[in-house]
């Protein structure tokens, strides 16, 4: 029944391509600007109704998404010339991502790229006289909030459910990154001398934090079995 449906939806999709190429072979409508958008919309249905098909067809969901996306950009640079237009390519390959989580949840890894997705979305939308420094603040918060969002996902090992702690030392570096380039946008400058080592000393307490927290998470679990 699923293999049927995703011929109906091939069918459905030839079969409008084919009319609006006939109808602007008769004259009455434009359709160069629209078949492009069609293409790409056509491809992402039909790797959608892939990944609807099986949960182990989670990775349809990227293919799928990028395709939507293209058609999103065709479609909006056309109608609006608006240069903004490719964050939707990004908005949707993060959607696609998302799924791909969502969909199965051994799959955390996919929240990375689909944050990374969601800043560079963020960052092409920021106007051309905000180039510079406001762009570098922007991709270092986004990426530092990414990995502190990844930091409490519960991960699934052997024998527990647990959240991994690795992402907050990434998370503290960028964020530091993030803020030192926000300051710097907001003219308060802060001299590279002193930056480059306040990053060190931060990266250096961040790390000393996560080996106390993962030794205490150790000795508990070695001695909590005990004292059962």
């Amino acid at each position: 029944m699923k293999s049927a449906n995703t011929s109906i939806v091939g069918g459905i999709v030839l079969m409008a391509v084919g009319v609006l190429w006939l109808l602007d072979r008769l004259g009455v409508v434009e359709s160069a600007a629209l078949l492009a958008p069609l293409v790409f919309a056509g491809a992402g249905v039909l790797f959608l109704s892939l990944f609807a098909r099986r949960r182990e067809n989670w990775w349809a969901a990227i293919p799928g998404s990028v395709f939507l996306g293209l058609a999103a950009v065709a479609t909006a640079t056309q109608f609006t010339g608006n240069s903004a237009a490719g964050a939707f390519l990004f908005l949707f390959m993060g959607g696609g991502f998302a799924a791909v989580y969502l969909r199965e949840r051994g799959n955390w890894w996919a929240l990375i790229p689909c944050g990374v997705m969601l800043t560079l979305a963020l960052i092409v939308t920021i106007p051309q006289q905000l180039q510079g420094t406001p762009v570098a603040a922007v991709l270092f918060l986004g990426l530092a909030a990414t990995f502190g969002a990844l930091s409490l996902v519960p991960v699934r090992t052997a024998d527990r459910v647990e959240r991994m702690k690795w992402p907050l030392i990434p998370a503290a570096v960028l964020a530091v990154l993030g803020v030192i380039f926000a300051l710097q946008s907001m003219a308060v400058l802060i001299p590279l001398d002193f930056a480059v080592p306040a990053v060190m000393i931060l990266a250096g307490i961040t790390l000393i934090v996560y080996a106390y927290f993962a030794r205490h998470d150790r000795q508990h679990n070695i001695q909590g079995p005990s004292a059962g």
